[in-house]
């Protein structure tokens, strides 16, 4: 492919913004409507609580009947999102930009003290729109973290099964692309059974929302984790039953690692004194969980999160780094994450974060790192 062929692919067109702005207002309005467990959020400096419908997965079922009676009336394209991948990447981008300088104008003008919208306004344009002015912004009610999060999710999904519809169209469905599918669809369907527990993310309680959240959300998380996808559209990959069999392995650790991991925490958080595999919680200080995942390293969370994206990844074989894009970069964030989170929590708790570390040495994997 030339750069200039490239380049106008990546044009925005009108059948681009269409779907990205049809793709919201369901999302907005279904979001609004539709029932679902509402969560309380975490507590705020000034004891102020915000409260999450956790519907997204009746959303994204409800959405995907939709487009396959749709498709099925012939009124949509299942492979609209395919066939325009660049122009809505390039749309989804220009959207970023846009609303988050719109999130920074209306931050500046704010005079709410309270800790949700709150300004924290630092001089520094670039760093203010980079990192955000506001903790939870809202417009018309819904608060755009949370809705850009589920935006993010789903548009990964989206994604990969408009890819899979063309693999099948064009006759190269093959095995590396079914495991990949299978993987996906299961690691984001489960997301959404658990949305309740994103509440109680680094992410929603604590970052506000600049560009760096809202790029991530629905730029980044959509169009490269689904970069895979893409590759085997192109790529035939045959796997023998021993590199399945250990594929399957990965996903079903780095499942049981991440799920189980960030489920301890957010039933920690509700309840300290819940039981963690069937015994007393060991608390550290009275606020830092020390059993089950979190007594084995202390960002076991994180390592699932790396065994989950490379088996995503290892149904391409290993002839090209192109569909390792993922795992490698989760990798170098997460380190740096873990990093920033560890500077943090030894400011925040002090000594108890120093007791913490030393009942558990280990940061990620235990014995290695």
């Amino acid at each position: 492919m030339d750069l200039g062929h490239l380049l106008h692919l990546l044009i925005p067109s009108c059948n681009s913004v269409v779907i990205l702005a049809l793709f919201f207002a369901y999302l907005a309005i279904a979001g609004s409507i539709l029932p679902g467990k509402v969560v309380p959020g975490a507590t705020l400096p000034d004891g102020y609580r915000l409260h999450y419908r956790c519907n997204g997965l009746l959303s994204l079922l409800l959405l995907i009947g939709l487009l396959g009676f749709g498709a099925k009336m012939d009124f949509v394209s299942l492979t609209a999102i395919s066939d325009r991948g660049f122009e809505l990447l390039s749309t989804t981008f220009l959207f970023s930009v846009l609303v988050t300088l719109v999130l920074y104008a209306a931050g500046c003008k704010s005079s709410n003290r309270g800790s949700s919208l709150k300004p924290h306004v630092t001089g520094n344009l670039l760093h203010d729109w980079w990192f955000g002015i506001q903790l939870n912004p809202q417009f018309m009610g819904i608060d755009l973290k949370f809705f850009f999060v589920r935006a993010g999710m789903m548009g990964w999904l989206f994604i990969n099964l408009s890819v899979l519809v063309r693999s099948i169209q064009d006759g190269t469905l093959s095995q590396s692309m079914i495991l990949f599918q299978l993987f996906c669809v299961l690691y984001i369907l489960d997301y959404f059974f658990h949305e309740e527990y994103m509440t109680s993310t680094w992410d929603i309680i604590a970052e506000r929302l600049g560009f760096m959240l809202v790029f991530g959300d629905l730029v980044w998380i959509p169009f490269t984790f689904s970069i895979q996808g893409w590759w085997l559209l192109s790529n035939n990959v045959e796997l023998g039953t021993a590199a399945v069999v250990a594929n399957c392995l990965t996903f079903l650790i780095g499942y049981m690692v991440f799920r189980g991991a960030n489920k301890q925490k957010h039933v920690f958080k509700k309840n300290p004194k819940a039981p963690i595999w069937g015994r007393p919680a060991r608390v550290i200080g009275g606020k830092l969980l020390a059993s089950g995942y979190w007594g084995i390293a202390r960002h076991c969370n994180y390592l699932g999160d790396l065994l989950l994206a490379l088996s995503f990844s290892l149904p391409c074989g290993i002839s090209s780094p192109v569909p390792y894009f993922y795992p490698i970069y989760l990798l170098i964030l997460l380190i740096r994450r873990e990093r920033r989170d560890e500077a943090r929590c030894a400011e925040k708790y002090k000594e108890i974060w120093a007791e913490y570390r030393r009942l558990v040495p280990w940061r990620i994997l235990p014995y290695v790192y």
